[in-house]
């Protein structure tokens, strides 16, 4: 349970501003259809979240525990300084297909843009870290629903009012914390 829990928060937390969720304003801006585009963003935050912890579950059977502890911790901890980098919104990233239609159109670009995006590095860490990839999948596929639905169905003037960097700082801080924990713990699970 904490595996969903932890994963939920710190991707909501750490999305706040991220390209993904910038492309969840524009793709809102532009097709005005929030229910095609919220399911786009599932299926792709569900694909991508799903490799990438597969990807984790199996790190954690090719390296040795003791090799793992420090790759993730210091994950974790570089996790936290590229969170209080702010993401732009590239050019390539909002092209979208006509031909795709609104769901296709989220789909992919959702899937692309999420590539090597850092929740899905976060995905493969926590995957790993916690050795429950299943419920790290769920808690950061829902991370991210949290923070990107109300971007489609609100837009711009929630944007506006969050405090980005306290947000940034807050996800930061709970990577940080677990980068510490897991370089201080003597195994790769969480030590609670």
């Amino acid at each position: 349970m904490e595996a969903l829990l932890v994963s939920t928060g710190v991707v909501a937390l750490a999305e706040i501003g991220d390209k993904t969720q910038l492309l969840a304003f524009v793709l809102a801006a532009r097709f005005k259809k929030p229910i095609p585009i919220v399911l786009g963003i599932l299926v792709a935050t569900l694909l991508n979240h799903a490799m990438a912890g597969a990807l984790g579950a199996w790190i954690t059977t090719a390296v040795s525990a003791e090799l793992l502890r420090w790759v993730l911790g210091i994950s974790f901890i570089a996790m936290a300084i590229w969170t209080m980098i702010p993401d732009k919104l590239d050019e390539k990233d909002t092209r979208i297909t006509s031909r795709l239609g609104v769901f296709g159109a989220t789909l992919v670009t959702f899937f692309l843009a999420e590539m090597g995006d850092k929740t899905q590095i976060a995905t493969v860490a926590m995957a790993a870290h916690y050795a429950a990839p299943v419920l790290v999948v769920i808690g950061t596929t829902l991370g991210m629903l949290i923070a990107d639905v109300p971007a489609v169905f609100v837009g711009d003037r929630l944007s506006a009012r969050i405090p980005m960097r306290l947000v940034h700082g807050i996800a930061a801080g709970i990577f940080l914390i677990l980068g510490v924990i897991t370089l201080l713990s003597g195994t790769f699970r969480w030590p609670l």
